[in-house]
């Protein structure tokens, strides 16, 4: 019997265990996962349904019955690779020794290093002890304010509204969520959000965090009893530099298509692994890599990963808002076609190639999601 390890016990290590036991039924590989969360898989979409009080139990993501074949060791990190070894060190100082070792550590939430951004009131928006934390500290009535105007950004101030306090949303950019959709959609997107209640600052680059305001680049600053840092996720990729393990340029495990590292042996999925130098936030991508690398492990013909788009959905505040594709019509003679309903509040462009056939991309912003 073989040796599997899996670093990692988020979505995409959850979906590799759930594939691999599926196809498994001889029982060639015995799973070790390594969790650094105190508690198994669950939904992070989700996280804002704490808010209102549902159990944290309720997020835990189904499909991995008790398994003599399973070991999940929660609370226990992977602090090391030793390669020529063929095994991983952990945080309670034991070794797990591996035959095959995937690497599904995921992201962490990116906090500008600006002064004040460790101080007691400021907090991120990944865990669910994060959410607990930030329950515990809001004040119903007070200012807060979020950094990012992303699509996690805003699920955060969704919680933080829906926790009574005055919310603010600091972008960098000139419109919210610049990724997903394009400035005709993230106007009118600010607009919806600040008619639930949610102000909307655009172009305020965060310099600094005060015990009671946010200080912005132009020198205005923003009550703040309450700062969440929202502002996008970085790969957990710092097993790689010890282990001499390559990583993509902005970082991630770097993989081929394959999602194998330069060691036969290692191989890194979800949002920690650059995919031929490209990391992938979403969840879906994530799924997808675990069902490749899982029928890899059982010797069964699996393609190669291929990158597609993924459209980024949000489903909070009662909006409805779909990124998907070039949404900036950056592609050379891409044709926009925009379209947009006053009377109901909604907006949409479709991006076609040169051909005006191909669809490259499409943006969807409406005051009541689907």
């Amino acid at each position: 019997m073989r040796t599997l390890v899996v670093a990692g016990y988020g979505p995409a290590g959850h979906r590799l265990v759930q594939e691999l036991r599926a196809l498994d039924v001889s029982g060639t590989w015995r799973i070790v996962v390594l969790a650094e969360e105190p508690r198994p898989a669950y939904n992070r979409i989700a996280l804002s349904s704490l808010v209102s009080g549902r159990d944290p139990a309720a997020l835990a993501l189904p499909g991995v019955p008790p398994d003599a074949l399973v070991d999940v060791r929660l609370s226990t990190t992977v602090t090391g690779i030793d390669r020529a070894g063929g095994a991983v060190r952990c945080s309670d100082g034991t070794r797990a020794p591996y035959d095959a070792l995937v690497l599904a550590t995921g992201s962490r939430p990116f906090v500008p290093p600006v002064p004040g951004h460790d101080l007691p009131h400021c907090f991120t928006y990944r865990r669910i002890e994060d959410v607990d934390a930030i329950r515990a500290a809001a004040r119903p009535g007070r200012p807060a304010v979020v950094v990012g105007g992303g699509l996690l950004g805003l699920e955060a101030a969704d919680a933080v509204r829906r926790l009574g306090m005055r919310t603010r949303v600091v972008e960098t950019a000139p419109h919210l969520m610049p990724l997903q959709v394009d400035a005709d959609g993230g106007r009118l997107l600010g607009e919806l959000v600040r008619g639930l209640g949610i102000e909307v600052h655009c172009g305020a680059r965060t310099v600094s965090v005060g015990p009671r305001a946010v200080r912005f680049a132009d020198g205005t600053e923003l009550a703040a009893d309450l700062v969440v840092f929202s502002a996008g996720i970085r790969p957990r990729d710092e097993l790689a530099a010890p282990a001499g393990l390559a990583t993509g340029e902005r970082g991630g495990f770097l993989v081929d298509a394959r999602l194998r590292t330069a060691d036969e042996r290692i191989r890194a999925i979800g949002e920690c692994a650059a995919v031929e130098g490209r990391c992938h936030g979403l969840v879906a991508p994530g799924r997808r890599m675990a069902g490749l690398v899982a029928r890899q492990l059982m010797d069964l013909e699996a393609p190669s990963y291929a990158d597609t788009d993924q459209p980024a959905r949000l489903k909070v505040l009662g909006l409805g808002v779909t990124g998907f594709g070039d949404v900036h019509a950056r592609t050379e003679g891409a044709i926009e076609l925009r379209e947009t309903d006053h009377a109901t509040g909604a907006y949409r462009k479709r991006v076609l190639a040169a051909d005006g056939e191909t669809l490259l991309g499409r943006v969807e912003v409406s005051a009541t999601s689907r």
